[in-house]
């Protein structure tokens, strides 16, 4: 009787090509954390200039020898700002804040409206309208300045928060984005809303917005600093004192025949903190908004 051996099957060399992976990984993983830190670093480097100026005096702003940090700190600067008689900065943020708040609210609102109507309601002549929404975006700012000045001033709403807030109310390029992101939107949600006796208006308010909150986030951020920076136009209708806003108050301390620098620095950043904090609150919804063209099952 024969009895047959097993042939003994010889391992395969073992690779190595995990442990390459694993230290590609780390090194691409290393060389990311150094872009990245370089990266904040560099956007970083504004606002320390910023911060570090503001607490200057304008001798050592504007001297020739550079110091990391002020010999001694201008703590004063902050209630020099606050203090000065000629300037109501602090007025002057409070209009901005109205002005901006209800200025993206109006236009979400009145956009989103538009939007949702020129995709979702049947009608023969939403292509023209939509055309005719897209027109007004290559129309210069400067063409209809001096029109809309004079319809404002011809209805008294110079010094007003009218006169501020109404001509800036729609946006052609924010009822296009609305526009686009509800044709992107779920046609099963709507049509089970009407199912339920729901016309474009129960739809839309009480289906469309509340899955929709990312990208009206995302719209709000933008339009709400936009409406913060807005200077040309507060200029002109904010001719009191007691009506400008923040960049107007702003550029009162830059004249043809003087620099306030360190009025100028500190009056830039008390003004960037709301911005900071709505970003700061608001940028999640910011980047999964811009992100988002539907809603995800």
């Amino acid at each position: 009787m024969t009895t047959t051996i097993p042939k003994v099957r010889k391992s395969a060399p073992r690779s190595d090509t995990p442990s390459r992976v694993r230290r590609g990984g780390v090194m691409s993983s290393t060389g990311l954390y150094i872009a990245t830190g370089v990266a904040a670093f560099l956007f970083l480097i504004p606002f320390y200039i910023l911060v570090r100026n503001a607490l200057s005096t304008d001798a050592e702003i504007t001297g020739e020898n550079w110091k990391f940090f002020p010999t001694d700190i201008q703590w004063g600067n902050i209630s020099e700002l606050f203090s000065d008689e000629t300037v109501p900065f602090a007025q002057s943020l409070w209009n901005s804040a109205v002005v901006a708040t209800l200025h993206t609210v109006g236009v979400l609102l009145v956009c989103s409206l538009a939007g949702y109507g020129l995709a979702r309601i049947p009608y023969k002549h939403a292509n023209k309208v939509f055309y005719a929404v897209l027109g007004t975006l290559m129309v210069p700012t400067a063409v209809t300045f001096v029109p809309s000045f004079v319809l404002v001033s011809s209805l008294g709403w110079v010094d007003t928060y009218r006169g501020l807030i109404i001509p800036g109310l729609f946006s052609g390029f924010t009822c296009f984005l609305f526009r686009q992101y509800f044709l992107g939107f779920p046609k099963e949600l709507e049509e089970a809303a009407r199912m339920d006796g729901l016309g474009y208006w129960g739809a839309y308010w009480r289906v469309v917005v509340p899955n929709s909150l990312n990208f009206f986030a995302a719209m709000a951020t933008i339009t709400f600093i936009a409406g913060w920076n807005a200077f040309l136009w507060p200029l002109v209708i904010g001719q009191d004192p007691s009506s400008w806003t923040v960049q107007v108050a702003l550029s009162s301390y830059m004249t043809n025949q003087t620099v306030v620098f360190h009025m100028i620095f500190m009056a830039t950043a008390v003004s960037i903190l709301p911005l900071v904090f709505v970003f700061l609150f608001l940028q999640r919804w910011l980047v999964q908004g811009i992100a988002q063209t539907g809603i995800k099952g």
